[in-house]
């Protein structure tokens, strides 16, 4: 490897400190474009408005005493694959992926379910009738992992993931016109044609409906294939203790390097922050137009202005007093459950919500990270991590919404409840501006914005106009999830540009993470 460059002479800090980058925000994006850029050898400073570091990987305990509730994001079928976070080996953090031998079901009316298992073929056995179709629709894909993880988390511009050679080439092309063609099957109404019973296509379009738009769209489609069949290769894993431990891994590896992060400090204005070669953002396009003022051209604001938004969530945690009974067999194990009926129910639902309107069934992403992580509740205790779509900026509180779909599934349920918190869309995005109007994908995931997000450019990090600017937040390339691969691709460039280092951003990080010393899995 060649030598790290010398380090610029950067500038100071309000405490005295020499910086090279400021990273605002310290959300999973932010934090991994800062560990790599302190790999680097660069001195880093992280700004973040909250009292503790993590955005959307929080834990908190928001109910009772001892319930540890994630405040976004629970499961991580993308962590589970993500190239930085192979780089980074969580588990020498102390990091332990826990992972769920059901990683999602889905209940139907009657006391039945779909259940899709780590194993491709038990799932399929499950499925009777359909068992071969689900087989025949994801098993290449599940074949394929790393090339389909290569197309997925890519900077959808350069595809640094894909081999450079012919084969490797090659191989991946041949990925993508396989995800392609079965997007265009699932996303057009062509979608009827493959299954013959109600499980196997209500277990497909629940997947789907995690985009928060109509399961039949075609980025829905791509994102409920890539979900399910991430489940039959790294599953969906939830960190021991709350996702705050991917985040607390990343903020010790920063300060190891000598990098910094301030907590409490919300940027109401670029020029509140000080100088250096390099200023990453972990905002969307609203949080971009807030703080840079009339310091950005009038065409590129104009654009961001155009940037559009999709529905939201209301969050709702519950304290129990017992695991859940659901009706169905199998729904006990399952990590993570998809609440709202059949196909055609599902994607009414998600129909209202684009258009504005509560559903009076809501879609639910419900998790019980209890099924593998003890460490959530008191003993004996669970708690229950729920979502429920509507629309984006809704104040209203959906609680009852909630409780009444989980009863519907699991009756008995609400005699579980010993404490149960709300955060509506309105409420989600007050807290963090990284997700406007409890807009948890940070931008409607279409097809045109999903490559072309969140400005139509060949660079979509660099901020144009502000020099040394750029976004890394769930806004630019790859798009929502938790797998840091946006800052990632974001410290690729920084580097290249600002500070002419050419190496492999993931390469810096082994190298890092070569001399850290091995911790103990956490243990709340």
């Amino acid at each position: 490897m060649s030598t790290p460059p010398v380090r610029p002479s950067g500038s100071r800090t309000h405490d005295g400190e020499d910086v090279d980058v400021v990273v605002v925000g310290a959300g999973p994006n932010g934090l991994s474009a800062a560990v790599v850029l302190a790999s680097a050898g660069l001195r880093v400073q992280v700004r973040e408005q909250a009292e503790q570091a993590g955005g959307g990987t929080r834990t908190v305990e928001n109910t009772l005493p001892g319930f540890r509730h994630d405040h976004c994001s629970i499961a991580h079928p993308a962590g589970a694959v993500s190239p930085f976070f192979d780089a980074f080996d969580l588990g020498a953090s102390g990091v332990e992926w826990l992972q769920p031998d059901t990683p999602f079901g889905h209940p139907l009316d009657g006391g039945r379910a779909a259940l899709a298992h780590r194993s491709l073929e038990r799932t399929a056995e499950g499925l009777g009738r359909d068992g071969a179709a689900w087989r025949s629709l994801l098993g290449p894909l599940v074949e394929r992992t790393r090339e389909v993880v290569s197309l997925t988390q890519s900077d959808l511009r350069t595809f640094p993931g894909v081999p450079r050679t012919p084969a490797g080439v090659a191989a991946t092309a041949a990925t993508a016109v396989r995800l392609g063609l079965r997007a265009l099957e699932q996303g057009t109404p062509a979608w009827d044609l493959r299954f013959r019973t109600e499980e196997a296509p209500a277990l497909l379009t629940g997947a789907s409906a995690h985009n928060i738009g109509d399961p039949r769209d075609l980025s829905s489609a791509g994102a409920g294939l890539y979900l399910a069949a991430m489940a039959h290769a790294g599953g969906w894993p939830v960190a021991r203790g709350g996702s705050q431990a991917l985040a607390d891994a990343l903020v010790a590896e920063l300060e190891r390097l000598g990098g910094s992060v301030v907590l409490g400090h919300r940027v109401h204005d670029l020029a509140e922050l000080p100088r250096a070669r390099a200023l990453l953002l972990d905002l969307t396009p609203s949080g971009l137009l807030d703080v840079a003022g009339d310091r950005l051209p009038a065409s590129v604001a104009a654009q961001l202005r155009r940037y559009r938004y999709g529905g939201a969530v209301c969050k709702v945690d519950y304290a129990l007093s017992g695991p859940v009974p659901w009706a169905a067999p199998g729904l006990a194990e399952a990590g993570t459950l998809h609440l709202g009926g059949t196909r055609a129910e599902v994607r009414a639902a998600e129909r209202e919500v684009r258009a504005g309107r509560h559903p009076r069934r809501p879609f639910c992403i419900v998790v019980q990270p209890g099924v593998v992580d003890p460490t959530r509740a008191p003993a004996g205790r669970h708690t229950l991590w729920t979502y429920a779509h509507a629309p984006r900026g809704s104040r209203r509180d959906l609680e009852a919404d909630v409780t009444a779909q989980v009863e519907r599934f699991a009756p008995g349920f609400r005699d579980l409840v010993l404490a149960s918190t709300t955060t509506t869309a309105a409420e989600l995005g007050a807290e963090n501006p990284s997700i406007p109007g409890g807009d948890v994908a940070a931008g409607a995931v279409t097809p045109w914005q999903l490559v072309m997000r969140p400005l139509p450019r060949w660079d979509p990090y660099r901020v144009p106009g502000l020099d040394g600017t750029y976004l890394c937040g769930a806004a630019t390339p790859p798009g929502p999830a938790v797998h840091g691969m946006n800052g990632v691709h974001t410290a690729r460039r920084v580097l290249r540009q600002r500070f002419g280092d050419r190496r492999d951003p993931l390469d810096l990080v082994r190298a890092a993470r070569a001399s850290a010393p091995q911790q103990p899995p956490t243990r709340p």
